[in-house]
């Protein structure tokens, strides 16, 4: 990481100095059970860093999802299974308009339009998801 230092005989890794003229004077508690601590313990040696550390670093990195990002994507995902579904069901009714006048329908591009618009945005709700 940019922001650590390595110092001391046995390695020990800290955050750099704060920049000249800015102090980190803000401190946070944070209380957590048992369980909840066991396990950020337990990061946090398999990281080699402290449980502070562990926090800080998680918190501040760029690719972290929040419950409610997520959350808003699956919803994405949801809106957008509707929209295919309607899609789909207007491509049924357009073949089996198809089969039985022996032409194709003028509507049938529309709907595959319609598809076309819709599939980029499925595609990158797909993506968001499937980001661990």
């Amino acid at each position: 990481m940019p922001d650590q230092e390595h110092g001391g005989i046995l390695g020990r890794r800290r955050r750099a100095n704060a920049p000249a003229g800015e102090k980190r004077a803000k401190r946070y508690t944070v209380k957590a059970s048992a369980r909840e601590q066991a396990e950020l313990e337990a990061r946090a040696r398999a990281a080699g860093v402290d449980v502070p550390r562990l926090m800080f670093e998680a918190a501040l990195a760029s690719d972290v999802e929040t419950s409610a990002e997520r959350k808003q994507a699956i919803a994405e995902l949801f809106a957008l299974r509707r929209e295919v579904g309607s899609i789909a069901n207007n491509a049924n009714q357009l073949a089996k308009y198809a089969n039985t006048e022996s032409r194709f329908p003028k509507e049938a591009e529309a709907v595959i339009a319609e598809f076309r618009a819709l599939y980029p945005r499925l595609s990158a709700a797909v993506e968001r998801l499937a980001e661990p």
